[in-house]
């Protein structure tokens, strides 16, 4: 198993570099080593939860802010609380994205899968911007090798259903709900790469294919230091199993180049 990288400590905070495939929250129903153990046996943080402040799905990759101190956690989760830390995610999406936007829309359990989360009129209010850094294509070669037991039926069907075309988004959500930038995604029908919750079971398939997890990684983020009120910004670099992927498709706009803070 993958163990996280020490992007930043000093005394009262760590900042962790999470791989993907590594759970945060010990849990009574499974048996994997979580976050929160590797905290508490290998770094003796003995806080709630470790010390970890926030979340980070299983396969979602990224910076992560963990508290050594009582103080420093109440610190941070009332930076938290009060909407002043600045979050930048990076996901790989389905389809074309030409322009920024907002999504608002409320969040909570779906009726009819209680694993996802779902936009509802009654659920937790959240709030999404996002950005296009760029689109993107497979190129032909890669394409053909990639799908290479596909007949001439099933990549007319791949073209016909624009399986082609993707967009690389900066995220940026103002909430922090369960699943939110992947169930804000799904709603404006860019649904993550990799991602088995969300994209659909054929489109997971077809993903996996170049794709091994879930293209979305929690790239940067900035916060008040807990202890001197300094403001700090810290980056985690795209791990190299998401460049692999990126490597599959070819550049079809210019990369912008936005600032986001």
């Amino acid at each position: 198993m993958a163990t996280p990288r020490i992007i930043y400590q000093d005394n009262c905070l760590l900042v962790l570099d999470k791989p993907a495939g590594l759970v945060v929250d010990k849990s009574n129903t499974s048996k994997e080593k979580a976050l929160e153990d590797i905290l508490k046996e290998d770094y003796k943080i003995e806080l709630f939860r470790g010390g970890i402040v926030h979340r980070l799905d299983k396969d979602t990759s990224g910076i992560l802010l963990v508290a050594k101190t009582q103080k420093s956690l109440e610190n941070l989760q009332n930076q938290f609380q009060e909407r002043t830390v600045k979050k930048e995610y990076v996901a790989l999406v389905h389809g074309e994205v030409l322009q920024p936007g907002v999504v608002e829309g409320s969040i909570g359990r779906n009726p009819g899968n209680r694993e996802k989360f779902t936009v509802l009129e009654e659920g937790k209010e959240a709030e999404t911007e996002y950005q296009p850094i760029s689109n993107s294509q497979f190129s032909i070669l890669n394409l053909q090798s990639i799908f290479n037991n596909f007949n001439k039926i099933q990549m007319r069907k791949l073209e016909r259903m624009l399986y082609n075309q993707f967009t690389l988004l900066k995220c940026l959500p103002k909430t922090g709900r369960t699943h939110q930038i992947r169930v804000h995604l799904k709603y404006i029908n860019h649904p993550i790469v990799s991602d088995e919750k969300y994209a659909g079971r054929k489109m997971y398939r077809l993903d996996k294919r170049w794709c091994p997890r879930m293209f979305l990684h929690a790239q940067k983020i900035g916060f008040k230091h807990p202890e001197t009120g300094d403001w700090m910004e810290l980056e985690s670099n795209l791990p190299e199993d998401l460049k692999k992927a990126l490597r599959n498709l070819s550049q079809k706009l210019k990369s912008q180049k936005l600032k986001v803070w």
